[in-house]
């Protein structure tokens, strides 16, 4: 499973030696076509085919080649039964080789060779997900996970035996003393579920909940949540818990997941773009994101999911400038074509925490230019706090 770390090790990765290159190859396992399972493998010798021959063009194919080879291997190995995608991120130059399990929900195998690592599909496929808790909770139990991507892994649960009246009374008459008690010592119960998710909230190991109960005891459950825990709360789902299959868990935990993203997604991206046509925390266009991004002013990018445009960079001090330019106007050094702006923007975004939102089917967005950011602060507010105009 990718984790932070990996991926802020991969955002810092560039091949900067002559006979180095990055290479990023993303595996969807496809449906097979016939009965040899042969299909993914083909399409894969075709692309290393291509890559190998572009290398050769840009004389690059000495430290290209043996990774390619060995990629191939890797594919080969896969049996019919492959569901989960895969990632390879390598360098053989530099003796650098990771390989990554995913979610098979990327969009298409593809095999890229540059001086980075290509980590678009993997910024579109993490998007904002965080350390995830999914906790189902009934009057007796409690059942803890941890959902990151499609890995699911149960934690240690709670068991609570209600106590059992077996003697109502004279004609019942304790009856309503006896459902008292059930029902307190199943408070007692909600309030010590409720204290273990705030003790691992306080401890960091995780930053979102997701709830799964029956909706009769919904209420009574989250009135038990600490303010704070329920702040973190994306939503709950209905589900019997002592039946509760992983694959149950996963898809309705997941739903609620896109969700709460899609939904907060468009709420942020509402707001930058309020904020930019008021001149405040918000900015839209490639040189003015760029700009937020350089000075630290960037909290949140956002992009449509197909957006591509040229830029340079600086080979010195590494200054990305959307006007191409044959020299650095912060140092004065060369600059070098970027196909794609995002090759370079990607990782500075996650070398510096900024939140990746890639956004599909967003007219406002289009309007603007495909791209946007919301700002932690204006550096060209004045003192008299006006906005000065970007130039």
């Amino acid at each position: 499973m990718v984790t932070r770390e990996d991926i802020r090790e991969l955002a810092q990765f560039q091949a900067t030696l002559p006979d180095a290159c990055a290479l990023s190859f993303y595996f969807q396992p496809g449906a097979p076509q016939d009965k040899s399972h042969r299909s993914d493998a083909i399409q894969v010798k075709d692309l290393i085919r291509d890559a190998m021959r572009e290398s050769q063009k840009h004389g690059k194919n000495a430290c290209a080649r043996g990774d390619l080879e060995r990629i191939l291997d890797v594919v080969g190995s896969l049996g019919a039964s492959q569901r989960q995608a895969k990632a390879i991120f390598a360098c053989k130059s530099l003796n650098f080789w990771r390989e990554f399990d995913l979610p098979p929900q990327l969009a298409k195998t593809q095999l890229v060779v540059n001086r980075r690592f290509d980590l678009r599909p993997l910024a579109i496929l993490l998007g904002a997900h965080p350390r995830l808790c999914v906790t189902l909770v009934d009057r007796q139990r409690a059942r803890f996970f941890d959902l990151r991507l499609d890995q699911l892994t149960e934690g240690e649960g709670i068991f609570h035996k209600l106590p059992r009246a077996k003697n109502y009374g004279f004609k019942g008459y304790d009856a309503g003393h006896a459902e008292r008690r059930i029902a307190d010592d199943a408070l007692h119960h909600f309030k010590n579920i409720a204290d273990r998710l705030k003790d691992e909230f306080e401890r960091g190991v995780w930053e979102k909940l997701i709830v799964g109960c029956n909706d009769s005891i919904w209420s009574e459950f989250e009135a038990q949540l600490h303010n704070y825990v329920n702040q973190r709360l994306l939503g709950h789902f209905p589900i019997d818990v002592a039946s509760a299959t992983p694959e149950e868990i996963r898809s309705l935990g997941a739903r609620v997941l896109r969700g709460s993203i899609e939904e907060r997604g468009q709420k942020l991206l509402d707001d930058t773009l309020s904020f930019a046509k008021a001149n405040g925390r918000g900015v839209t266009g490639l040189r003015r994101v760029l700009n937020a991004v350089e000075s630290g002013e960037a909290q949140t990018l956002f992009l449509s999911d197909s957006y591509s445009a040229k830029a340079v960079e600086c080979t010195n001090c590494g200054h990305i400038d959307s006007h191409m330019i044959p020299a650095c106007v912060a140092c004065g050094q060369a600059t070098r074509e970027l196909e794609d702006v995002c090759e370079a923007l990607i990782p500075i975004a996650i070398r510096r925490d900024i939140e990746l939102f890639y956004l599909k089917k967003q007219p406002a967005l289009d309007q603007v230019g495909n791209i946007a950011a919301m700002l932690r602060y204006r550096m060209d507010i004045t003192p008299a706090g006006q906005n000065s105009l970007a130039s």
